[in-house]
């Protein structure tokens, strides 16, 4: 296999999943946060409890940015913070009530529009997309 090919190849996927994700979520997030908070808030959805470092990391925002947009979004009882047992300087955020109602809203409207595209889709490209899904998240990404 021409590995730069494939390369070439996960580039264009990587784009095409950018671009989709962006069709998907497109005006669904709320008036009262910014783009910043709810790709925070986004993150923390799907991998919560997490520290404000790997926010930081994954969406490659400084450390005192994080700080600022966490502080936002606490004051907005979108997030709530919790500290480690064991190591007390270690904080730990996750999604208060409030949150997960936003949240939920949100990825209802996603889910939707996601439906609507693979409506016509057979039950063997069903198949096939969520085998493809699989094999991209247990060998390409972690």
């Amino acid at each position: 296999m021409d590995k730069k090919a494939l390369f070439d190849k996960f580039v264009s996927f990587t784009t095409s999943v950018h671009r989709t994700t962006h069709e998907l979520t497109q005006n669904v997030k709320s008036d009262s946060i910014t783009p910043v908070q709810y790709s925070i808030l986004e993150y923390i959805t799907v991998s919560q409890p997490v520290t404000p470092s790997e926010i930081s990391d994954c969406q490659h925002i400084s450390m005192p940015n994080t700080s600022r947009e966490l502080k936002k979004l606490s004051e907005k009882n979108l997030i709530e913070k919790l500290n480690d047992t064991e190591d007390r300087r270690k904080q730990y955020i996750r999604l208060s009530k409030e949150g997960e109602t936003m949240m939920n809203e949100a990825f209802s409207s996603i889910e939707c529009r996601f439906l609507n595209r693979i409506q016509n889709a057979s039950k063997e490209d069903l198949e096939d997309i969520d085998r493809a899904l699989d094999i991209l998240q247990t060998k390409l990404l972690y």
